[in-house]
């Protein structure tokens, strides 16, 4: 599966599970009813379901331009950590907002969650490439022939 159908099939299963997970933190971590919880979890994703689309466009054409194709650690973890951080300078304002607290502590709390998305973004998208294998920006470039 490659182009728009990979993207968009990669952000809804991501972005479903992503919601459960941060409706469970918020509620525990910040003490929040499910509700509450809920809501920001909701906000939240569709910021991240739109962002991914973003991110993976670009990430995908500085790829398919690397000399060494593939996915090792290095590139995954770049990706998780490109996808969070640029996620997380959007989601702080937004928790601090709906959750009445400052900036800081807005990012405090949002610490054990970025951590949690970080390693699940790094996991997902290692099963999500098993699964669906790779998009043709990590494969092998075709040898023309002679």
């Amino acid at each position: 599966m490659q182009g728009f159908k990979r993207k968009f099939v990669y952000a809804c299963l991501f972005e479903a599970l992503a919601i459960v997970f941060t409706t469970f933190g918020l509620a525990v971590i910040a003490g929040h009813d499910a509700g509450h919880s809920s809501a920001a979890a909701v906000a939240s994703s569709t910021i991240a379901f739109l962002w991914n689309f973003v991110f993976n466009g670009l990430f995908e054409r500085w790829e398919a331009r690397q000399a060494k194709r593939g996915r090792g650690f290095a590139r995954r973890a770049a990706h998780a950590l490109g996808f969070e951080g640029g996620l997380v300078l959007m989601l702080v304002p937004l928790f601090a907002w709906w959750l009445g607290i400052g900036l800081w502590d807005a990012f405090v709390l949002d610490l054990g969650l970025i951590v949690f998305f970080m390693v699940y973004t790094y996991l997902f998208n290692l099963l999500f490439d098993r699964v669906f294998g790779l998009p043709s920006s990590a494969m092998p470039v075709a040898e023309p022939a002679r």
